[in-house]
């Protein structure tokens, strides 16, 4: 499994920290990012940002008087953006993880 690598040269606190510099560089790529989504033919309009975090909400008057479509319609847009941006991550982590294959190796 470890075939090539040193594994006496490698600095485990090295390592960690670079693992936290790319963690924090990726939660502030994320911040920048917006995932939006519409239900309802846009009547209600959802938008996050790569982090997860609600950052504008849309909703028609014409829902306001119709609890019951509004909340279909929320659930159906929460549902759809939050997994835009948990793919978002996926592909963030397997970018990070393929970044790791050079650590242990002499430069």
């Amino acid at each position: 499994m470890f075939d090539g690598i040193d594994l006496s040269k490698i600095n485990l606190n090295d390592i960690m920290g670079q693992v936290q510099n790319m963690t924090n560089k990726a939660k502030e790529e994320n911040a920048s990012k917006v995932f939006t989504s519409k239900a309802g033919g846009g009547m209600v309009s959802l938008s996050i940002n790569g982090n997860s975090e609600v950052i504008d909400l849309q909703i028609d008057d014409s829902l306001l008087e119709d609890k019951d479509s509004l909340q279909i319609l929320l659930i159906s847009a929460m549902n759809d953006v939050i997994k835009q941006s948990d793919e978002n991550k996926k592909m963030m982590a397997m970018s990070m993880m393929s970044g790791m294959g050079s650590f242990g190796q002499n430069k």
